[in-house]
C-alpha cells in the first residue's frame, strides 16, 4: 500500500501546506477523516501517490477584478433561505471564486487555504480528461468519438470493451457492469482504488478487463470512474506521451495557468488517474472553466474542435431513444434557471465544482471538504450557484 509522505524538499517547502499531517486515501473514500485532517489531506493529495507535473508556463493570464463586486446572495431552497455565509459554513467550502465576463466578482479562501493552495479535483478531473479527447481529435491523434476503444487500448481486445466506442465511454454507456459506491469495500470503485494503491503497472486495466457486460454498448448509462481510466488509456495510446504533458501543452501553458498542477499515476512513471487525481489551484480551476466557456480557445488558437464544448456539455440520447442527462463527462444542470441557461458543471465528491453558465458568461469554481464522499452537502450547490447568477444579473 502506497501511503507515502515524503520528506519535504526545499521546493516543497515553498508550498504553504507541505509539512501538514495527512490521512490516507482509503480514509478519503470511507469518509473517515476528522475535519482538520480532511482539509490537510485534500490540499496535499499529491503526497498520497506518485504524481506527474502539469507544468505552467510562468506567464499567468490575468484574472482582473470586476468594477462591481458580488452583491448580496440569498438562495431560497425548499422554503429555507441561505446567504453566502450560510453556504460557505454549511457546505465546508475551502475556496470559492466567481467570474463574470472573465473578471473576478468574488473570491474567498477558507480553512487556511491561500491562492497558492492546490486542492484535489476528484471527478472534476473527468471533465478535464474528456476535454483532452477533444484536443486529440482536433490534432488528428484520435479519429473521432465513434472510433473503437480497442484501436487505442489493445489490452482490452476480447473483453467487454471490445465493440465499445469512445463516445460510449465519454457517455459512460459502454454497457460494462460497474458499481461505483465509494464507501463499499466490495464495490468495483474500491477494487480500482486497491489497484491504484498497489501501484502495479497495468493493474487498473486488469480490473477493467475482468468486468462482465451488463448491456449492449450505448444503451445503458452507469456512472463509472473505471470508465474514465479506460479513457486515460485511450489517450495514452493515442498521444504517445503522458496526459499531464499534453494538458500542459494544449491548455495549461497557452491559457496561462498560474501554477503547476499535479496528477496521480497508476504506477511509478505510469498512466495518469484520469477520474480523480488532479490537484490544482482554485484560480486555475476557474481558468479552465473560462477556457471551456470561451469555446476551447487558448492564446488565440482553437484547441478543441468547433462545437465541442456544446456537444460535450449537453444532454445525450442513448441508443433506443432514452434521454440521458449527462454529456461527455460533464453534468448538464437540472435546476430550472440553470437548465434555461444551458448551464453545466464538472463535479467531484466532497464538494468540488466548476460551474459554467454560458447564457450569463459566469464561471464558478469551488473547493470543499464535505465529511463524506456523497450526500452530505446541506445546501444544493447548483441551486446556490443559480442564486449567485441571479444576483449578478
Amino acid at each position: 500500500m502506497f501511503l507515502g509522505v515524503p520528506t519535504p524538499s526545499a521546493a516543497q517547502d515553498t508550498y504553504p501546506h507541505a509539512n501538514e499531517p495527512i490521512g490516507n486515501v482509503e480514509q478519503v473514500y470511507d469518509g473517515a477523516l476528522t475535519p482538520d485532517l480532511a482539509v490537510n489531506t485534500f490540499r496535499n493529495i499529491d503526497r498520497l501517490f506518485p504524481t506527474r507535473t502539469v507544468k505552467a508556463g510562468g506567464k499567468p493570464s490575468e484574472l482582473p477584478k470586476a468594477e462591481k463586486a458580488l452583491g448580496k446572495v440569498v438562495a431560497d431552497i425548499k422554503g429555507e433561505k441561505y446567504d453566502l455565509y450560510d453556504y460557505l459554513a454549511l457546505n465546508q467550502v475551502s475556496g470559492l471564486i466567481v467570474l463574470k465576463d472573465g473578471k473576478v466578482v468574488y473570491e474567498t479562501y477558507q480553512r487556511g487555504n491561500t491562492p497558492k493552495t492546490r486542492w484535489m479535483s476528484m471527478s472534476v478531473a473527468k471533465s478535464i480528461s474528456s476535454t483532452l479527447v477533444g484536443a486529440a481529435i482536433k490534432d488528428g491523434l484520435i479519429k473521432g468519438v465513434d472510433a473503437q476503444v480497442v484501436d487505442y487500448v489493445p489490452r482490452l481486445k476480447g473483453t467487454a470493451y471490445d465493440g465499445v466506442t469512445i463516445r460510449d465511454v465519454l457517455m459512460m454507456s459502454s454497457g460494462v457492469k460497474w458499481v461505483e459506491t465509494y464507501t463499499d469495500p466490495a464495490s468495483d470503485r474500491r477494487a480500482l482504488l486497491r489497484a491504484q494503491i498497489a501501484q502495479k503497472p497495468g493493474g487498473a486495466m486488469e480490473v477493467m478487463a475482468a468486468l462482465p457486460r451488463a448491456a449492449e454498448p450505448g444503451t445503458l448509462n452507469t456512472y463509472s470512474t473505471g470508465e474514465t481510466q479506460v479513457l486515460a488509456e485511450i489517450l495514452h495510446g493515442a498521444l504517445k506521451k503522458p496526459l499531464a504533458e499534453y494538458l500542459s501543452e494544449k491548455i495549461w501553458v497557452p491559457y496561462g495557468m498560474e501554477a503547476d498542477a499535479n496528477w496521480w499515476l497508476d504506477s511509478p512513471n505510469g498512466v495518469e488517474i484520469a477520474g480523480s487525481g488532479l490537484s490544482a489551484t482554485l484560480r486555475d480551476f476557474a481558468r479552465f472553466g473560462q477556457f471551456f466557456l470561451e469555446g476551447g480557445k487558448a492564446n488565440g488558437t482553437q484547441v478543441l474542435p468547433d462545437g465541442w464544448t456544446k456537444e460535450a456539455s449537453s444532454p445525450k440520447i442513448l441508443k433506443g431513444g432514452k434521454p440521458l442527462e449527462y454529456g461527455y463527462m460533464w453534468w448538464p444542470s437540472q435546476t430550472g434557471p440553470s437548465k434555461r441557461d444551458n448551464a453545466f458543471s464538472a463535479s467531484g465528491i466532497q464538494g468540488q465544482s466548476v460551474y459554467i453558465n454560458p447564457a450569463h458568461n459566469v464561471v464558478i469554481a469551488q473547493t470543499a471538504a464535505a465529511p463524506k464522499p456523497t450526500g452530505k452537502a446541506p445546501v444544493n450547490p447548483i441551486e446556490f450557484f443559480d442564486a449567485i447568477v441571479a444576483s449578478l444579473n
